[in-house]
């Protein structure tokens, strides 16, 4: 990336589901701003972080955890912590888009949807922050989804999810802002990740997709690393409890 953020060197930064996807080319784009990143996925990612630490002369701290497991998450919180400092940047980026229809689902799957989806968003915040009041403040990003603007049909669980984050974003903006930790939702389109291409990204969706784009150009994934940088970075220092959406203008 050609913008640099100079703020954001020596920041210590917490991506939850950095191993792939829009999650690692977050990793990439804050440790390219000299910024010592921790990450959780469901596996270590050592191939990935060797990778990083060749690239950047930085390696992340890549920690095994399961997002639903609340207790793990926050021992993988401290352990960034320890390793790092206090946590001035937290993105909470890690989900699971699983198609369902209403009338297929469990109260069970309901219920494991929003322990991916949304309940880490909020107790990943509650962990951090301590730490930004101690630093005087910082910057918590939580990713949406414009499935929860488009209303979406498909995985209704998942948009009940991504549309409460809006609403818990605002709600942390207001509670935190005295301590000048901002909160606010970064909202991609349809982003073509690996996950996405394998498993959900047929020729008549993506074209119906991008009909209804301004810019008739699928999502890379690299174009959400830009408007990740500037929600943490003091560029945007007067921003908090607002959405910033990245979707090529789909309507």
């Amino acid at each position: 990336m050609d913008i640099e953020f100079h703020d954001l060197k020596g920041q210590s930064v917490f991506i939850t589901g950095g191993g792939s996807g829009i999650g690692a080319a977050l990793v990439e784009g804050f440790l390219a701003q000299g910024a010592r990143v921790a990450f959780v996925d469901l596996e270590p990612a050592e191939a990935f972080c060797e990778a990083m630490a060749t690239a950047h002369g930085s390696r992340p701290l890549g920690i095994a955890c399961d997002v639903r497991d609340v207790t793990a998450l926050t021992a993988a919180i401290d352990r960034a912590r320890q390793a790092h400092g206090p946590i001035g940047v937290l993105v909470n980026n890690a989900a699971r888009d699983t198609r369902h229809r209403l009338d297929d689902w469990s109260v069970e799957e309901w219920d494991d949807s929003l322990a991916t989806n949304l309940r880490p968003h909020f107790f990943t915040a509650q962990a951090v922050a301590p730490d930004m009041r101690e630093l005087g403040g910082g910057a918590i990003i939580n990713l949406s989804s414009n499935s929860a603007l488009l209303g979406l049909s498909g995985y209704p669980t998942y948009v009940a999810a991504k549309s409460a984050i809006l609403g818990l974003t605002r709600a942390l903006a207001r509670e935190l802002g005295g301590d000048a930790i901002r909160v606010n939702s970064l909202i991609p389109g349809w982003v073509m990740t690996e996950r996405q291409k394998a498993l959900w990204v047929k020729d008549a969706d993506l074209a119906e997709c991008l009909a209804q784009q301004c810019l008739k150009e699928a999502i890379p994934v690299a174009d959400l690393v830009g408007p990740c940088l500037f929600l943490a970075s003091r560029a945007s220092r007067m921003m908090t409890g607002q959405e910033l959406v990245v979707d090529g203008g789909r309507a």
